[in-house]
């Protein structure tokens, strides 16, 4: 059985370099699921204020939940052994956060 999950499409777009100047990059488009709802994490975070910066509380929120979800989805990876816990408690940290 095929687990439920959130789906969503991203775009990047390279807008100017450290430079100032305007970049012709292709943006790049992917599709990607989540099992949490990403729109009701942000507009949570945001309440709390942790950044006072909307913008970058969402950055924060897109970021965490795209590097977790895939970490979940390959979470026997060598890669993640040592993080995995580090990351179960900054979540719980998060989540009890004011």
């Amino acid at each position: 059985m095929e687990k439920k999950a959130h789906q969503y499409k991203l775009t990047l777009t390279y807008l100017k370099n450290v430079k100032g100047e305007s970049m012709d990059v292709a943006p790049v488009e992917l599709a990607v699921e989540n099992h949490d709802d990403i729109f009701a994490i942000i507009e949570r975070l945001q309440a709390k204020d942790l950044f006072n910066n909307k913008d970058q509380t969402a950055e924060f929120a897109i970021g965490l939940k795209l590097f977790t979800e895939v970490m979940l989805k390959h979470k026997n990876h060598p890669l993640f052994a040592d993080l995995l816990p580090a990351i179960a408690s900054f979540m719980k940290k998060l989540k009890t956060m004011p």
